[in-house]
């Protein structure tokens, strides 16, 4: 991955001037490759990391897996697609093991995501069983701990 994309993954705040000084670039070719990432589908979006702790509403997160029957023609990727239609599923992933797929649902509370799973997800063609886990806390999300300021464990090198 190039140190442009790293640097966004990190912070997407930070200026274009900033990224130009620690790339060794200029903040017109900074600008340049943003927009030709932006344009060819590298960066699909930008978003806030939030602490769900520190929000008036309430939501609840379910990680689901689900094991399908494939396709003969499209194997995985058509009904993958229409369950990450669901405005519920916030991320759909196809994965190795006992299930093909790994939900992320959102709902407001439990009965909201349990009538998501046996109303919508499993009577769809196609989903031969479920498994459903609600999130409960979360310690660390996208590299970021949730709890307590962030420390640096590692003992120091000296040459």
């Amino acid at each position: 991955m190039s140190e442009l994309l790293n640097i966004l993954k990190q912070n997407a705040r930070t200026s274009v001037e900033d990224i130009a000084k620690m790339t060794r670039s200029t903040p017109d070719a900074v600008r340049a490759q943003i927009a030709e990432y932006e344009k060819n589908g590298t960066i699909r979006g930008y978003r806030t990391l939030v602490h769900e702790d520190h929000m008036d509403e309430d939501r609840v997160t379910a990680v689901i897996e689900v094991k399908v029957q494939p396709e003969r023609e499209g194997g995985f990727d058509r009904l993958a697609r229409r369950i990450s239609g669901f405005p519920e599923v916030v991320n759909t992933h196809l994965m190795s093991g006992k299930y093909d797929l790994l939900l992320f649902v959102e709902g407001k509370n439990l009965r909201e995501v349990g009538r998501f799973v046996s109303e919508r997800l499993a009577t769809l063609d196609g989903v031969l069983s479920t498994g459903t886990h609600f999130m409960l806390k979360t310690y660390k999300q996208d590299g970021v701990l949730m709890d307590g300021e962030r420390t640096d464990n590692r003992l120091p090198v000296s040459p």
